[in-house]
């Protein structure tokens, strides 16, 4: 473990830890020095991160949240002041994909389920977290967004819906808070390898590639290394932004 890593004495949350980009964000923000509350509502696979960030001789703990409930996220909060004295940094990444369907027939259920877990829980997120960095002297907030917060993509509405929303949220609680020591920028991966879609079929994992200039998936690492940063005090003067990490995605 990195003993004068880039965010060494700081705090971090991390939402949709248990793998995945989460997955990678905690165990990097942990090699980078900070203590990390690691949170999921995978309790078996968030122990294994916190095992994990442990063994290789990083601070670490778990609590099992559900993002889409305020006092859930009031909770996470509540959980990293008491185990760590302070909160400096939250990575609000926690989401799903939700049916795939056209607009004409997509259900509600699912519409409402996708806008409450990957939309309303960062503004919750953040409604919770702002006040306890501000008590700790700032901060540093990264939601996770995608490439689908900038351009459409049928069938998916209310995941593309959701994502466009992270981006104005972050603008708007970056406007609010630029005074007062609190920074908000949002990250937009394009796809990313996961077991998820590397066990689609040849021809649809070819597809996707094509769809980025590099001609490949992204993998959870790189993302990871661009929330690193933007958490860090390396970047003082970034705020209100959103940073795609797709492969050149959104050039075309």
């Amino acid at each position: 473990m990195n003993d004068g890593g880039i965010l060494k004495g700081k705090v971090a949350i991390v939402t949709g830890a248990a793998s995945g980009i989460g997955r990678a964000i905690a165990e990097m923000y942990a090699r980078e020095g900070a203590k990390v509350l690691v949170s999921d509502l995978n309790e078996t696979a968030g122990a294994e991160v916190v095992k994990g960030i442990e063994a290789a001789g990083g601070t670490a703990s778990f609590v099992r949240a559900d993002v889409a409930s305020p006092e859930a996220n009031e909770a996470l909060v509540k959980a990293a002041v008491e185990r760590y004295g302070a909160l400096h940094i939250a990575c609000n990444n926690a989401g799903i994909s939700g049916e795939t369907a056209p607009v004409a027939e997509q259900s509600i259920a699912s519409w409402r389920k996708v806008i409450e877990v990957n939309l309303s829980s960062v503004f919750y997120g953040m409604r919770a977290q702002i006040p306890a960095m501000l008590a700790s002297g700032g901060g540093s907030i990264v939601n996770m967004a995608s490439i689908l917060g900038r351009v459409g993509f049928a069938n998916s509405a209310a995941y593309v819906a959701a994502k466009h929303g992270i981006l104005g949220l972050t603008e708007t609680a970056a406007l609010e808070y630029a005074t007062q020591g609190v920074r908000v920028n949002s990250v937009g991966p394009g796809f990313i390898s996961t077991p998820l879609l590397e066990v689609l079929p040849a021809e649809a994992l070819e597809a996707i590639k094509a769809m980025h200039p590099v001609n490949r998936l992204g993998v959870a690492t790189e993302v990871a290394e661009l929330v690193v940063f933007l958490s860090s005090s390396k970047a003082s003067f970034i705020t209100g932004a959103y940073y795609p990490v797709d492969g050149g995605y959104l050039a075309r």
